[in-house]
């Protein structure tokens, strides 16, 4: 399986790609830039022991994966989907981990921007090509926790999709990352509560001077 991190120079992209690579998965690294997706791909085959890493523009990353993970600013989205949709393979699993932060227009990071289309899951879903199934996870997980290979994430992952079957191909990265568990979150709907629990997150770490996550008992 070759997983393709579209933005991944950025601090969230780079932790999944930490720890997929560690964990024996081909992992592409996307940029708008290919010269610094490359770069970021050497540094990371530096770093990991046994990784295999390549660095590549957006569009060509995304062409050569089977999971294509978006992990750009919300102000990106919209540029980056066109950029992707042509080069998206039928069948490619489409993994949207983007929060519409009010830090997109200069606003606070603990507050969110209204989505026309009900969250920016749903408005990837909507930019997206026929073939092309969306899902969405990871909101909750801290770039910093991935980042630290010697802990564990201890937190749980809540993936939001409209095909059990699609959201289930997630799975075995999810649990890729030792302490993360699957959680199935429902339809691609209930994106718009998990992309709100992000910024409430991000208010908790602030007063804490922590990097907080999600634990669901009784599951």
């Amino acid at each position: 399986m070759r997983i393709a991190i579209v933005g991944g120079t950025g601090d969230q992209g780079m932790g999944l790609a930490r720890r997929w690579g560690r964990s024996g998965f081909d992992v592409i690294i996307g940029s708008r830039v290919e010269e610094r997706a490359k770069a970021t791909a050497a540094e990371l085959t530096s770093a990991i022991s046994g990784g295999r890493f390549d660095g590549k523009a957006n569009g060509e990353a995304a062409a050569g994966a089977e999971i294509v993970v978006v992990t750009v600013p919300f102000a990106a989205q919209v540029a980056t989907m066109r950029e992707l949709k042509p080069r998206l393979n039928p069948g490619s699993l489409l993994v949207d981990v983007t929060v519409p932060l009010e830090t997109a227009v200069d606003g606070k990071p603990t507050r969110l921007l209204g989505v026309w289309a009900g969250s920016a899951a749903e408005q990837c879903a909507e930019l997206a090509p026929p073939g092309i199934e969306v899902i969405s996870a990871f909101h909750s997980v801290s770039a910093s926790m991935l980042s630290d290979l010697s802990h564990n994430v201890e937190c749980d992952v809540l993936v939001c999709g409209d095909r059990k079957e699609a959201k289930e191909r997630l799975r075995p990265l999810v649990e890729a990352i030792p302490g993360c568990r699957y959680v199935d979150a429902g339809q691609l709907a209930n994106s718009r509560t998990v992309e709100a629990l992000t910024a409430l997150l991000i208010g908790v770490n602030i007063r804490y001077k922590t990097h907080s996550g999600l634990r669901i008992t009784g599951v």
